[in-house]
Parts: structure tokens; sequence; C-alpha cells
């Protein structure tokens, strides 16, 4: 009876008190989520909403900010120079989303499938660390490195093409209007490789080896096993490389930074790189503010589309 007692006793207090166990139906763990809501409202919260005031006033970061309504916007929405930013953005998307994913999906799949094979996984690895490389470098070292190289006078590059008795082809890459863009991009495809490569080579890690000795008994190529087995299995990988590598192309600044500034003229400026100029160059913090905003807003509707092209698809193939 006793011991009937004090079990219940204890029952009772184990109620009563509330619990710290994670997992637990106590409201208790909204305690360990408070640091992170405080940050996440100081450090994000806060600034953005600070942000989307200011594109309703005209502020140059001294006097108050002057509330003008939608005058920034209707400024925005005519200023050739950020339509030109956001169609850099489209070469940039090109750069650092299209060709990086092909190119890092079959190199991952070659990797994987045909030198790891033959050669083994140490062999494989250290090509894969190796497209890794550029992105472990930081990006403003990594631009000034190559602007090194592109240098008109003294650059590797035209001194290499000029050794090999190409030097018609010697240019003013990042000085030209018409080779800085497509000098850039060229950059950012080097940049970015190695960040799908290494995704992709740890989502092949999960592909059965079964199904690459079946479909080759049935006689398909490297190629058909690639597309249809080892393609449609990563498919979520893939959308989660496709995803960030846009949201980095969106606002890709440190190499426009370093190395062009967005010249000659306007030919490289991005969206990012032209809400620093009007912040911090012209001091027009307003107009800068409502360039960042339209910015977020656009990768906010980039991320929301991929999320959903991605669950239709993830629905049609459970339907199947």
């Amino acid at each position: 009876m006793a011991i009937a007692t004090r079990s219940k006793e204890r029952a009772q207090r184990s109620t009563a008190t509330p619990s710290l166990i994670p997992g637990s139906r106590s409201s208790s763990f909204w305690f360990y989520l408070l640091p992170g809501l405080a940050l996440l409202t100081l450090i994000i919260v806060v600034p953005l909403l600070w942000n989307v005031y200011l594109t309703f006033t005209s502020y140059r970061g001294i006097r108050p900010p002057e509330f003008i309504g939608l005058e920034n916007w209707v400024e925005l929405f005519g200023d050739t120079t950020f339509w030109t930013s956001f169609r850099n953005s489209v070469a940039m998307i090109v750069a650092m989303v299209v060709v990086p994913t092909l190119l890092g999906l079959v190199l991952a799949a070659m990797l994987f499938d045909l030198i790891g094979r033959k050669f083994g996984g140490r062999v494989a690895s250290f090509l894969r660390a190796t497209y890794y490389l550029p992105q472990i470098l930081p990006g403003v070292i990594a631009a000034i490195v190559i602007g090194w190289i592109l240098r008109p006078e003294n650059g590797a590059l035209n001194q290499v093409l000029a050794a090999v008795g190409l030097g018609g082809l010697q240019s003013n890459w990042l000085g030209s209007p018409e080779t800085a863009l497509p000098s850039i991009m060229v950059i950012m495809v080097w940049v970015q490789l190695g960040y799908p490569v290494v995704i992709f080579m740890a989502a092949l890690q999960r592909v059965d080896p079964e199904l690459y000795e079946a479909a080759e008994l049935d006689g398909a190529n490297w190629f058909q096993c690639f597309r249809a087995i080892t393609v449609s299995i990563i498919r979520p990988e893939i959308f989660v490389v496709t995803l960030t590598c846009a949201i980095a192309a969106l606002k890709v600044f440190g190499p426009i930074y370093a190395l062009t500034g967005g010249g000659p003229g306007s030919s490289t400026i991005v969206p990012a790189y032209y809400a620093y100029s009007e912040f911090f160059q012209s001091q027009q913090v307003g107009y800068g503010a409502t360039i960042a905003t339209a910015l977020t807003v656009v990768i906010a509707v980039v991320s929301i589309l991929f999320v959903l092209v991605q669950t239709r698809l993830e629905r049609s193939e459970e339907a199947r």
C-alpha cells in the first residue's frame, strides 16, 4: 500500500513539474528557442523591416528619413541600369546554375562510376577535392588572382596566347564591354563547379549498384543508365543544388566588386552591387534599400517556385 502511495505521489509530481526532456509534451521547449528567436529578430527581422521602411523614404544616412511614398519604386521600374543588372543576373544564373549543375552531374557520375571503379576511390576523392578547391578560397581572393591572370598588359592569359602564336586573340578581358561579362561567367563556372560535384557524388552512394548491373545486362550503355537511373534517383539533390546555386547567382557580389566594379559602364553590374553602390557610393540609402528589397522579393519568389515544382514532381511520382 505504501509503495503504491509513493508511486502515485511521484507520478503527480512528474505531471505537475514541466519536463525539460526534448520531445516531451511540455511547453518548456520554447525556453530553448528564445535565444535563436532573439537573434533572428535582431539580425534578420528588424533590419528587413527597417530596409522595407526606407524604400518609402528619401534618406542619405545623415538627416532623418523623409517619407516620399512610392517615388523610389516608380523610379526603380523606369531605371535602365536596374533592368540591366537583372539581365546580367540571368547570365550569372547560366554561369552559376545551369552549366555547373549539368557539368557537375556528368563529372560526379563519371568520377563515381568510371574512375572510381577503374582507379579506386582515392583517385576519385582526390579529383573531387580538386574540383571543390575554388569553393574553399575566399571569393575576393580568388577574384584578385583571376584578375592578375586577365590583366591586359602582362596577364598570364595574354602571355600564353602570344607564346603559342595566338596573339590576335589577346584582349582587355575585364576592361572591354564585349568580353567583361563572358569572362566573369567563365570565372563563376570555375568557382561554382565543385559544389554540385561534391553533393552529387554523395547522393550517388545511395544508388543501388544492382540497378546498374541489371540495366547493363539488358544492354543499356553508360549514358542510358545515367539518364534513367542516376538522374531519377538523385533528383532531390538536383533540386537542392539548383535552388541554392540560383540564390547565390541572384545575390552574387564579391567577384563583381573585386574584378570590375560593375563596369565597364554597366556591362557587369548585378542587383547586389547596384544596391551597394547606391547605399555607399551615391549615398542614396532609400533607393539602395528599394533595390535590395526588390532583389529579396525575387529570391523569395524563385525559392517558392522551386519548392512548388519539386513538391508537384514528388507527388506525381508517388501517384505512379
